[in-house]
């Protein structure tokens, strides 16, 4: 219907609008705060539609409280001091949760006002959301300041004076991959991985109901004002077949949906909404949908390319990107462009526990994938050539004739990547950078520093470390160049906190400004490590125990070869050693298990390792003995 409300935009935040929207519109039944949490959760307090009317003025500057001990916070929102408050961020598009397994009347559903809002415990801002909201505000304060100090930034990117420039612009949006499927199909790894191989499924037609499905989703978009640019066939997925009843089986299909860039906390929110979206539609048409990074193992896992920028708005309404050059035939990027690239990739060991926080992240991360496995950028061949290197960590976007389309792409996210902290971690690295830089006059002294090789000694950037590649990184060196040339890469989620500690002098660029607190920051490192450990113990284990008695004897004398005897008693011995306990020795599981529990997490790390080693090699070997047998 016409009169059907799906968003209120900044600009329409009066009361007397919002009032009047909302009687316009009675479907609108219930309203919500929606903080976001440290581990990415977002929180859905429903309220009745009456209430917040009644003061409205009241609510929106006080909001609600919750019980904080119940969301991601700890050592903050303790059992003993648990009150936080959601303050309902009056800046943001506000969204309307349409149920549509309630209908209102014959066109209408039942909806939610949902509102983004920051969650405050004792005076202190402690959310996802706020965090990011001080990278931003803290990036231009400083940025601002280098730009009056320093006349050569403005004149490289064509400013003429500081005062003349109005706001910032930090402009970012993230890709959405996610896999979905009929429920208790099981998927077909052979199929799968020859299917990738032969890339039979990218961009290729959509049917059936995944692809009614996508066009309902691209259609909602739209409906909130999320501009979207196009949904269509990642990599994965296999032929669908039709039943006896006309409808789809055997749906695995890996998809991903885009929308254009908006106001970087936008982009996080924006992001929100579009999960919900795809799960609720996708859902109704009777399809799981996950958004895990690597929900299918050996199979390509789902991304969330996440691009960064940064422009200016003059008081004439001329909008300049911060990124680009004056002369986009000259060179890759501005002075400030090459600072912030610099930052981000010299930080990276800092910005990277909120990048990858999960084992299913580090899952997805391997070579032969298109995910990045190291640290690293390309710009392109030539000034003139783009860059479309897909092996790399940070991929530079720039297009000659459009100086606005110049950003930062980062290839590590995953679906479920808290973006908020990805984004203000980022900014906070991109910052340290363009400080670090700013007095160079010469655009050509920082491209030399990016393209440096590793025996190079850098102006900003560490010996020993390679940081630009126009290379493919999977194909052109081994695991031990890689190394060598781009430095050690974390494996695990205490890998990467331990990277972390080693580096004091790059988590102190995450506190500047506060931005991020070391109470904050402890508080998502605990709650990181607790998640590693608790679906080690609890969901990953199990699971691989599972797959592990799967694998049975399934030969006979009579038609049996030795190579099929051979094989079986490697499965024997890998499933023992990974299983069994005996007198002697505990099993590779049971020592993890021990590892966790006494809080040796070094060690558990190194038996991790080492699980998921064997677990490759076994599900190779048995696949290898199943095809041998007749």
């Amino acid at each position: 219907m016409s009169d059907t409300i799906y968003y209120i935009d900044p600009k329409r935040h009066s009361l007397q609008e919002i009032s009047t929207m909302l009687k316009n519109n009675p479907q609108v039944k219930f309203v919500s705060v929606m903080g976001v949490d440290l581990g990415g959760n977002t929180t859905d307090a429903k309220i009745p539609i009456e209430i917040f009317l009644t003061d409205m003025e009241g609510f929106l500057k006080n909001g609600v409280q919750t019980d904080g001990s119940s969301v991601v916070l700890p050592e903050i929102a303790t059992l003993g001091d648990a009150k936080v408050d959601l303050l309902p961020d009056t800046e943001s598009s506000w969204f309307v949760d349409y149920n549509y397994d309630n209908p209102y009347d014959e066109k209408r559903y039942v909806g939610t006002l949902r509102i983004p809002a920051f969650l405050v415990h004792n005076g202190n801002f402690v959310d996802s959301r706020s965090i990011l909201k001080r990278s931003l505000n803290f990036f231009e304060e400083k940025v601002r300041e280098a730009l009056k100090e320093h006349p050569h930034l403005l004149t490289n990117i064509g400013i003429d004076d500081a005062s003349n420039i109005e706001e910032f612009l930090f402009t970012a949006a993230t890709e959405l991959e996610f896999w979905v499927k009929t429920p208790e199909d099981s998927e077909d790894i052979e199929k799968l991985s020859t299917s990738q191989n032969l890339k039979e499924q990218y961009w290729k037609r959509t049917q059936g109901t995944v692809r009614t499905a996508l066009e309902k989703t691209i259609e909602l978009m739209g409906k909130y004002g999320i501009e979207p640019e196009m949904g269509h066939k990642e990599v994965g997925g296999i032929n669908s077949t039709i039943g006896i009843n006309g409808k789809q089986n055997h749906v695995v299909e890996q998809l991903e949906i885009d929308w254009k860039y908006s106001d970087a906390l936008q982009a996080g929110d924006n992001e929100i909404l579009v999960r919900e979206l795809v799960y609720d539609t996708f859902t109704s048409f009777g399809l799981e949908v996950t958004f895990a990074a690597k929900p299918i193992a050996d199979v390509a896992g789902s991304g969330e390319h996440t691009h960064m920028g940064v422009a200016v708005k003059l008081n004439n309404g001329k909008i300049i990107n911060l990124f680009s050059p004056k002369e986009m035939d000259n060179d890759y990027l501005s002075l400030i462009g090459y600072g912030g690239l610099l930052g981000l990739l010299k930080n990276y060991e800092a910005i990277n526990p909120f990048v990858t926080s999960s084992t299913d992240a580090f899952n997805r991360l391997k070579p032969g994938f298109e995910a990045p496995v190291c640290t690293v950028a390309s710009l392109g061949n030539d000034v003139k050539t783009p860059s479309r290197n897909r092996s790399i960590l940070v991929g530079l976007i720039r297009d000659l004739t459009n100086p606005m389309a110049t950003r930062f792409e980062l290839r590590s996210p995953n679906p479920l990547s808290n973006t908020y902290l990805v984004m203000a971690s980022s900014y906070q690295g991109m910052l340290d950078g363009i400080l670090a830089t700013m007095h160079i006059e010469d655009p050509q002294t920082l491209e030399n520093e990016i393209s440096k090789s590793a025996q190079t000694e850098g102006i900003y950037l560490e010996q020993n470390r390679q940081y630009r590649c126009e290379q493919d990184i999977f194909h052109d060196f081994s695991a031990h160049e890689r190394s060598n040339l781009f430095g050690k890469t974390p494996e695990t989620v205490w890998d990467n906190f331990h990277f972390f500690q080693q580096n004091e002098e790059k988590q102190a660029t995450l506190l500047n400004g506060n931005v991020f607190t070391k109470a904050l920051i402890s508080s998502y490192k605990t709650a990181t490590l607790d998640r590693w450990k608790e679906e080690l113990l609890h969901r990953i284990i199990p699971s691989n125990m599972e797959v592990v008695r799967e694998f049975v004897k399934s030969h006979n004398i009579e038609g049996s070869t030795d190579l099929d005897v051979v094989r079986w008693e490697k499965i024997l011995k890998l499933r023992s050693y990974l299983v069994k306990d005996s007198l002697e020795q505990s099993s590779l599981f049971t020592r993890l298990r021990d590892a966790l529990n006494d809080g040796q997490l070094d060690k558990a790390s190194e038996l991790q390792k080492e699980m998921n080693c064997i677990m490759s090699e076994l599900r190779n070997l048995y696949s290898s003995y199943k095809r041998n047998l007749i």
